[in-house]
């Protein structure tokens, strides 16, 4: 059995478009203490299986992706029964995907006894998507290039805060948002402007194109920064789940009853620890 971490994004800017389609960024990413599991079993075909309705199980997940990327530089096939039960909330930015494709390169790495590098499974991890390098060892990072240039921020180590996450039941494509990042404007009313909390400068650029086609998601920021005890509110990635900073964990805890009673009662909440020591 292991785990795979969601992330949150502290700080995401776009750069630019690059000629391969994807985008350049530079983003701070932390890991959250909330994560799927996935269990591993030796067998004579690789099958994944999810609990979650709507996740697919063939090749358009990041799990068999990883596999075959795996078994690429392997040279034979792995040979996996993986059971994937999923807490992270599918489109909503946290990098469940991504993470559960990480893991999954560890755990076979492990498994099987293959002993590749550090370096090599980063490169498998990047061919399989920008974010998956992140979770090979998901410390407090920047990265840069399209998101696969991973460096600890080795004074931000044991940075960490409370947090709460709030999703609403709709989910953001990631590729919509990116497309849509040149084009869009901002709202009025909304706060875009960075905000530092404990030496950490936060913005998120796709609030922009993101809060132009969901308001709510807007207002739910703009909520979010009149609570007691939050210190930074920002989408998490390309959305549509919002988090907000808090002092201490009763705060976060306060919130989230909070949002359900003044929001939407239907929220998707959680309460946790960014960067968990």
């Amino acid at each position: 059995m292991y785990k795979a971490p969601a992330k949150v994004n502290l700080s995401l800017r776009v750069k630019r478009q690059r000629e391969d389609g994807y985008h350049e960024v530079d983003m701070i990413m932390a890991k959250l203490d909330l994560a799927d599991e996935l269990e591993f079993h030796n067998s004579r075909t690789t099958t994944l299986l999810c609990d979650a309705p709507g996740v697919p199980t063939d090749e358009s997940n990041l799990v068999v992706r990883a596999i075959q990327e795996f078994e690429k530089h392997y040279g034979r096939k792995a040979k996996q029964r993986i059971t994937l039960t999923k807490h992270i909330p599918h489109a909503a930015g946290l990098g469940g995907g991504s993470s559960d494709a990480a893991t999954t390169l560890l755990a076979v790495n492990e498994i099987l006894g293959t002993q590749y590098s550090p370096e090599e499974l980063a490169e498998m991890a990047a061919a399989v998507g920008s974010d998956v390098p992140f979770f090979l060892n998901p410390v407090i990072s920047r990265c840069t290039g399209r998101g696969e240039k991973v460096r600890p921020m080795v004074p931000f180590m044991e940075w960490t805060s409370p947090i709460v996450l709030l999703k609403p039941r709709f989910g953001v494509s990631t590729a919509w948002a990116y497309g849509a990042w040149g084009s869009s404007r901002r709202l009025k009313d909304v706060p875009y402007d960075v905000q530092e909390t404990r030496g950490l400068r936060m913005s998120n650029d796709l609030e922009r194109p993101v809060f132009e086609k969901f308001p709510f998601l807007g207002l739910m920021k703009k909520w979010l920064l009149e609570r007691p005890g939050v210190t930074a509110a920002l989408l998490c990635g390309s959305g549509a789940c919002m988090f907000a900073l808090t002092e201490t964990p009763e705060q976060a805890a306060q919130v989230a009853v909070d949002a359900k009673e003044e929001l939407d009662p239907t929220l998707f909440t959680y309460c946790g620890i960014v960067n968990p020591q």
